[in-house]
């Protein structure tokens, strides 16, 4: 039997961080998930909870493959910071993050064929510097905080505002990389 790997993700930036470490899924698929908080639900559980709803959709719909799926949380204490949607939004953020630490919270899944799983959450700390009315302009007139969560990518422009991170750069990306490497060695894939 040929392995097959599914990327339950859309994301861009997912599928070229796997290419990093020289994996190509045969399929991407974007799963269809109430990405809505439940009630009291802390971050970490929320990432948690997503990257495992992304994966089981995924494996309904590719049930002989198998599916990694990942979902990145950018909270602030128990608030959770959204997929910045609009400016105001965005705006928010970036006033929320500036002069503070927060959390980037990484949830990874990996299910085989006959329902094998394995999971992994990673945080990482991130620190922002106090950012100016110039450079949150800046950025918001960049556009690159659109759909983010947390309103940022820190693999573009935001990297200058960052004065310090303790975790996985991968992960705040959207795929801690190490931890995902881990996974599929341990269900016998060749990672090198």
């Amino acid at each position: 039997m040929t392995r097959r790997l599914v990327l339950a993700s859309a994301s861009p930036r997912r599928l070229a961080l796997l290419a990093q470490i020289g994996i190509i899924p045969d399929h991407v698929f974007s799963p269809l998930v109430d990405e809505t908080r439940l009630a009291q639900e802390a971050p970490r559980l929320l990432a948690a909870r997503l990257a495992r709803a992304k994966a089981e959709a995924a494996s309904q719909a590719f049930p002989d493959c198998f599916v990694l799926a990942a979902d990145t949380v950018v909270a602030v204490g128990r608030r959770v910071l959204p997929k910045a949607g609009t400016e105001a939004e965005a705006r928010a953020c970036l006033d929320l993050l500036s002069g503070r630490r927060h959390r980037v919270l990484s949830g990874v899944v990996l299910l085989a064929p006959g329902g094998r799983r394995a999971a992994r959450l990673v945080p990482t700390v991130v620190a922002f510097n106090r950012l100016t009315l110039q450079q949150k302009t800046a950025y918001l007139d960049s556009g690159e905080w659109r759909e983010k969560a947390g309103g940022y990518a820190i693999q573009g422009r935001a990297a200058g505002f960052v004065r310090l991170l303790s975790g996985s750069y991968s992960g705040v990306v959207g795929l801690p990389l190490f931890e995902t490497a881990q996974l599929l060695r341990g269900f016998g894939w060749e990672v090198p």
